[in-house]
């Protein structure tokens, strides 16, 4: 499987009927219901397939979006040459390998080389990539190569803080820890008093 980048405007392996998707969607959730062995019919189910399908495609809408489409217009020419930072950024994912989600937070920022971006820009970079079925590592690395490759900057540093509910919910059990990633590019990468400043500013 081909994982996109974000940057193709057609993703591959998607039905394009929407309706379709989301009628087989709501076959293959009844069915699994079914096997858990439940009654698809009693009122509580009855439209839950249907439900979870549509709640399924909002949380995976990541697929339809890409870096550039939602930047649109929001590049800026400005001399600012300080680091500017979007802390706090509110996220929610699912794991692709148990489909459970995971959440948390990201700070992204970068030091400009003539040009900046809308700060809202940046929230929406992370949402693309977040709402797709997701590592939190390659997460962390795809917003920071979007904002890499649509404006060029001087450096831009990721730092994304989750919880996971595949580690929480199941398996270890563990509902106390969190994970922790970071990805740096350019004079973040290459300057250690930059990455310093950045990882001074990410905690507050």
């Amino acid at each position: 499987m081909v994982v996109d980048d974000g940057f193709r405007e057609e993703p591959e392996d998607r039905l394009d009927d929407a309706d379709e998707i989301q009628r087989q969607l709501a076959t293959v959730i009844r069915l699994q219901l079914q096997l858990l062995g439940e009654d698809t019919t009693r009122p509580g189910l009855l439209r839950t397939p249907e439900r979870a399908a549509s709640a399924l495609a909002f949380l995976t809408r990541g697929y339809e979006q890409t870096a550039a489409s939602v930047i649109g217009e929001g590049v800026f020419e400005e001399s600012h040459d300080g680091m500017v930072m979007v802390r706090d950024i509110e996220f929610y994912s699912l794991c692709e390998h148990h489909m459970l989600p995971f959440y948390g937070k990201a700070h992204v920022a970068y030091i400009p080389d003539g040009r900046i971006l809308g700060l809202s820009k940046l929230a929406r970079i992370v949402d693309v990539f977040a709402r797709r079925f997701q590592v939190q590592e390659r997460l962390t690395d795809q917003v920071a190569d979007a904002i890499q490759d649509v404006l060029s900057p001087l450096g831009v540093g990721v730092l994304v803080e989750a919880e996971h509910m595949c580690m929480m919910m199941r398996g270890v059990e563990k509902q106390n820890s969190s994970t922790v990633t970071s990805a740096v590019r350019g004079c973040f990468l290459d300057d250690a008093r930059t990455r310093d400043e950045f990882l001074r500013m990410a905690h507050g």
